[in-house]
């Protein structure tokens, strides 16, 4: 009976091991409030890659075009904000290096609704932006990343940022600014 349970417990002891060093994605939360901006600090470091990116070009997402994957590919780190009715977001990614490539994307879905990607199917709208493959014309871009506005008419939506890069880029720290007109 004895040599039974001796391989059981090495196994229980693997995978709680395994599950400490898989932990699930944290989520800042940005305490953002109607007509003020909010600043708040992060590092590609804290985040990990996602399974799976097909999440992103279903089109119950919109988020960005599996043409664009390459972009997106590297750690994800999440921030999540309110957005009251009436309102709309503007969110800017700010890399403390400007030599860091950064592509960020912004969903919104029912208030205390947050699914993290890969796990979501789908949501109200979503934002996305990466650095550009070619110009735009009247238009520049900088080592910023500025998303398309999120907006709400009606209804208040839980608005889940995330912030990653190309895999090849594993650090670096950035700003998550969040303005709410």
């Amino acid at each position: 009976m004895r040599r039974f349970f001796a391989p059981l417990a090495f196994a229980a002891t693997t995978l709680a091991f395994a599950a400490a060093a898989t932990a699930a994605p944290t989520i800042t939360p940005i305490a953002a409030e109607k007509g003020k901006t909010v600043r708040v600090a992060g590092k590609l470091e804290a985040g990990a890659p996602l399974a799976s990116l097909d999440w992103a070009w279903k089109s119950s997402m919109a988020c960005f075009p599996a043409t664009q994957q390459a972009n997106y590919t590297g750690n994800h780190v999440f921030f999540q904000a309110e957005l009251p009715p009436k309102s709309e977001m503007y969110v800017t990614i700010i890399p403390k290096d400007p030599k860091v490539n950064l592509s960020g994307y912004a969903y919104s879905v029912a208030p205390g609704k947050v699914v993290l990607p890969p796990d979501v199917a789908s949501c109200v709208s979503c934002e996305a932006e990466a650095k550009w493959d070619r110009p735009k014309r009247g238009k520049t871009q900088d080592h910023t990343r500025v998303l398309p506005r999120v907006t709400a008419i009606g209804n208040p939506y839980s608005v889940l940022i995330g912030v990653t890069a190309p895999k090849e880029v594993t650090a670096g720290e950035f700003e998550v600014e969040v303005t709410i007109k």
